[in-house]
């Protein structure tokens, strides 16, 4: 993977950001920087400085809701209209994150990603910790990602802001004004992603990430991601819609990386119960088997090319 530690000017992901980003793309317009015409443009229609330009476009292009590359032309992706909305095909299912599941949805495309390493694909894809002191943590990421990354010029200043960014995304951060009393801090509440409870800041530079069982992660949500994950191991132009099926194991399903059980951060528990409602939710499309140490998942291949369909269910798209 390559090293991807800036970018975000130390702004955290905010409520409204993404959906500004594909209608302001979407209305010709772009976010890049390197051009004052384009800039200006940016700042008066979005409502922001500069750096957050940098911001709204570093997690827009992170999610996947769109595309925007060194030397390549950017673009609105097809789940960023499929979200948010463009002016021709789509209404925009949920463009103010109104529904959790969209947020559960955004937290996955943020971490589904093994191009670029960051510090929140780091934590929910390669760390083993559910509890962590910052600084000792901090110290073990430098290690891992310069190992990951081979070097590729990390620095510990880059990913110690990268860290502090991420943790300001997910945390909702609390602010102790005595001993007795602690007041949450306001600020703190204009990430979406702080709404997934996942990370929680117990104060003193010390956080908790337990393994759950997510009970509000919607079950359409969760097939969306096993279908996406499956879709790794294969070459989706080589195989027969109609007949095959993939199968896979549980451990995988909820260890490795990039796999649901690991960016859902959910328990073993927890996994057996999605795949259980999974089943119910496909009417026996999506089977899982647990019999004497066998436990495995299968999928059919029609959902794996096509996982949209699943979303259609939730957002109630006939």
């Amino acid at each position: 993977m390559k090293a991807k530690f800036s970018g975000h000017d130390t702004f955290p992901l905010r409520y409204g950001w993404l959906y500004k980003a594909v209608n302001h793309m979407n209305s010709g317009h772009f976010l890049k920087t390197s051009k004052s015409e384009d800039v200006e443009k940016a700042v008066i229609e979005l409502g922001v400085g500069k750096n957050m330009v940098n911001a709204i476009r570093y997690w827009s292009d992170c999610t996947g809701v769109i595309f925007d590359k060194v030397n390549k032309d950017p673009y609105v992706t097809e789940l960023g209209n499929y979200i948010f909305g463009d002016f021709d095909r789509h209404q925009g299912k949920d463009r103010y994150l109104e529904q959790k599941g969209s947020i559960w949805l955004i937290h996955f495309l943020l971490n589904f990603e093994d191009e670029y390493l960051t510090s929140y694909r780091y934590f929910f894809n390669f760390s083993h910790v559910q509890s962590f002191e910052k600084e000792k943590y901090l110290f073990d990421f430098v290690e891992d990602a310069q190992r990951i990354c081979q070097n590729d010029g990390i620095t510990d200043k880059s990913l110690k802001k990268d860290l502090d960014c991420f943790l300001h995304t997910y945390c909702r951060k609390r602010k102790a004004n005595s001993a007795k009393a602690i007041k949450i801090d306001e600020d703190h509440f204009s990430s979406p992603l702080a709404e997934l409870s996942l990370i929680n800041d117990n104060g003193n530079g010390f956080y908790t990430s337990p393994l759950r069982e997510q009970q509000d992660l919607p079950i359409e949500i969760f097939i969306y991601a096993v279908a996406r994950f499956m879709s790794l191991t294969i070459d989706l132009e080589d195989v027969n819609v109609e007949t095959e099926e993939l199968t896979i194991g549980f451990d995988t399903l909820l260890s490795n990386p990039f796999s649901p059980g690991r960016i859902f951060r959910l328990s073993e528990h927890g996994l057996g119960q999605k795949l259980d409602d999974a089943q119910l939710t496909t009417d026996g499309g999506l089977t899982w088997v647990d019999s004497r140490g066998l436990r495995q998942i299968s999928c059919p291949m029609n959902l794996i090319k096509n996982p949209i369909q699943i979303l259609n269910k939730y957002y109630g798209v006939e």
